[in-house]
């Protein structure tokens, strides 16, 4: 089962994803994505590490995402928070190659299909203005062409807004 959890900045998703990861049943596994580039993100990262069950084993890996899911999945449940700090890692690398590659092979590992389940958790970038400049455009760009992409291959996909979850695909959310 892949469960894909969209929203705005503190819209909710995050604990969504934690709710439904307990609702799973399953031995959860938490695969954080975030580089801390600053004190902002630090606490960012901060909140999160204070609100997910101290219990759950982690990962960091701002990068290679694949293998853990994949060794993770096959026992449980895999929570990844989040996606788009994931692409923004891989955009950071300035290879195009790389962005268009790593971005395939996701979708791809995705298109087979996972054991145990997936839920992934990303930002809805495209609501708002238009960015000032060429990078942010771009990132925004991305987010949504692999939005689209991995809403395709997900069972679920669920919208949060001010808390509030909206089945966009699939199975009522039961908690």
């Amino acid at each position: 089962m892949i469960r894909f959890i969209l929203g705005g900045a503190r819209s909710g998703k995050s604990s969504l994803a934690e709710q439904l990861a307990v609702a799973s049943r399953l031995p959860v596994h938490y695969l954080a994505t975030a580089r801390v580039w600053d004190k902002e993100m630090a606490k960012r990262v901060e909140h999160h590490q204070q609100s997910r069950p101290q219990e759950w084993p982690f990962t960091e890996e701002p990068l290679e995402i694949i293998p853990v899911i994949a060794e993770q999945a096959q026992q449980g449940c895999v929570l990844l928070d989040c996606l788009t700090l994931w692409l923004t890692n891989v955009l950071l690398l300035d290879d195009e190659e790389q962005l268009a590659q790593r971005q395939q092979d996701l979708l791809d590992f995705l298109a087979k299909g996972v054991e145990g389940e997936l839920i992934l958790v990303s930002n809805e970038v495209g609501q708002g203005i238009v960015p000032d400049n060429a990078l942010a455009r771009r990132f925004v760009d991305e987010a949504g062409r692999l939005h689209q992409r991995i809403a395709a291959l997900s069972d679920q996909v669920v919208f949060v807004t001010v808390g509030l979850p909206q089945v966009l695909k699939g199975p009522v959310l039961e908690l």
